[in-house]
């Protein structure tokens, strides 16, 4: 059975307090890239309590998606952005989603990610991480951004961090072991880098601006 409104915010806020959950609750986040670190952000922040996400992804599921990303082998040929729409409307009832199922392109991105107070990079291909966080960051500095760069591989957990760049814009991973320079990606250690990005999104809302 699934509990009330009322009844899922009481719980939000027995954790989280009133004022952190309103912030929660009041908060945006666009998440670009639906992939292993995306789709794990998301789970994070749907079950934190956010209120709104933006979930942007052209790809479709595939099987070999499902070592690392939030999808079931049920969903193998649905569009990301509608098979995690379901997930997220499991975990979180109350959630408010908004899907685009096309890429990201300079043509497109302020369209997408406007109404978004934290966005989220979370690609695969380095060009297309370039592409999103030079455009935010030079045609949207009100935005706070938060990217991915190295967490590949079976390199120690210990080496992904989380460092602050600029005012606002974070910086998550070890800086090191591209998708394209390892031969593989491992759930674990995709999962902690997007674990550091969806850590980083709550704080900024909790106006801890440090690292």
């Amino acid at each position: 059975m699934i509990p009330s409104k009322e009844e899922w915010l009481a719980a939000l806020e027995s954790r989280h307090g009133a004022s952190l959950q309103k912030k929660l609750s009041n908060t945006t986040v666009a998440i670009c890239g639906l992939g292993g670190l995306g789709s794990n952000i998301a789970i994070s922040l749907a079950r934190a309590g956010i209120g709104k996400l933006i979930l942007i992804d052209y790809d479709h599921v595939d099987i070999t998606n499902l070592h690392r990303q939030q999808y079931k082998a049920t969903q193998i040929g649905m569009p990301k952005t509608k098979a995690l729409s379901d997930n997220l409307s499991e975990i979180a009832p109350y959630i408010s989603l908004e899907t685009y199922t096309t890429k990201i392109t300079e043509d497109n991105i302020s369209q997408l990610i406007n109404s978004a107070d934290i966005v989220c990079e979370a690609f695969d291909k380095a060009e297309a991480k370039a592409m999103l966080t030079n455009y935010v960051l030079e045609h949207m500095p009100d935005k706070y951004l938060v990217a991915a760069s190295g967490m590949a591989g079976l390199g120690s957990a210990n080496a992904i961090k989380t460092k602050k760049i600029s005012d606002k814009f974070y910086l998550c991973g070890d800086g090191v072991s591209e998708v394209s320079t390892e031969t593989s990606l491992v759930s674990s250690r995709v999962m902690i880098c997007a674990a550091h990005e969806a850590h980083t999104v709550i704080r900024i809302i909790s106006e801890l601006y440090d690292v």
